[in-house]
């Protein structure tokens, strides 16, 4: 018995009307080919049933507060990440591995107050990073120095503290400007007398007392060494004042029993 076969024609019209199952698409998620829409879904953390080819993920105005180790799953394809307007104050050093295709990274409107290099080093081919409306004071430059790529930082909107520890930084603005976006609106809020200061109206002499002070073996020998001589010399001339003072009371006493033998005899 002959095995029964369709005709061409209708296997077409059979293919075209029962596509192939599409990716995956998580719940919270709005998704089309390449792109998932998992914005303002209440998420506490990232779906991780995404497609392994989703190029663009929109994860704004959620409620995720950390991202831990691998928070994300392999999307070797991904190069626009959008977790702006959620609740992030930390970031492991190893979330964001796996995403070395990102090219954009919107980080803006969230909590974040201290970021590390480390955790920038997976993005090789990042191009824009955006950091504004954070909680940030300082940033390392070791965070825009591991973005081999990055072409466009955006750092406005974050509270500076205009100190000696944000001389690193100022240094790789003023030889990147070209790089920071919008850095007339990188403005100090501490301390007061600074407040709203454009950190880029900084010259090299406002930080003169901020040079480096580290010491040499021969200052730390000369430390040790008058250290110890100095506090046997303090001791020595607390013990000679001393002594004087007692000697002085002593002479004082005698000259007055000499004046008044009675009283001295009472006593």
């Amino acid at each position: 018995m002959g095995r029964w076969r369709l005709p061409g024609p209708a296997l077409g019209l059979l293919l075209l009307l029962c596509p192939p199952a599409s990716a995956a698409c998580p719940a919270a998620c709005r998704c089309s080919p390449g792109e998932a829409d998992c914005s303002e879904r209440g998420l506490l953390e990232v779906p991780w049933s995404l497609s392994a080819n989703t190029s663009t993920l929109w994860l704004a105005y959620n409620f995720i507060s950390v991202l831990g180790p691998r928070s994300f799953p392999p999307l070797p394809g991904l190069r626009l990440l959008s977790l702006a307007h959620n609740r992030l104050e930390l970031i492991h050093p190893q979330a964001l591995l796996g995403l070395g295709a990102l090219q954009e990274l919107d980080l803006s409107h969230n909590h974040l107050s201290a970021l590390t290099p480390d955790t920038f080093r997976p993005l090789t081919g990042l191009a824009t990073l955006n950091l504004a409306s954070n909680r940030l004071g300082q940033l390392e430059p070791g965070v825009p120095g591991a973005l081999p790529r990055l072409q466009k930082l955006l750092l406005q909107d974050n509270p500076w503290v205009c100190s000696c520890s944000i001389l690193p930084l100022w240094r790789w603005l003023s030889h990147n400007r070209l790089k920071v976006k919008e850095k007339t609106l990188l403005l100090c809020r501490v301390p007061e007398q600074l407040n709203k200061y454009p950190i880029m109206a900084f010259g090299d002499e406002s930080f003169r007392q901020c040079q480096d002070t580290s010491l040499s073996p021969q200052h730390y020998i000369a430390f040790f060494t008058i250290g110890p001589f100095s506090f046997l010399a303090s001791i020595f001339f607390c013990t000679f004042l001393g002594s004087l003072v007692v000697f002085y009371h002593s002479l004082r006493r005698e000259s007055h029993c000499w004046r008044r033998p009675r009283v001295c005899r009472v006593h």
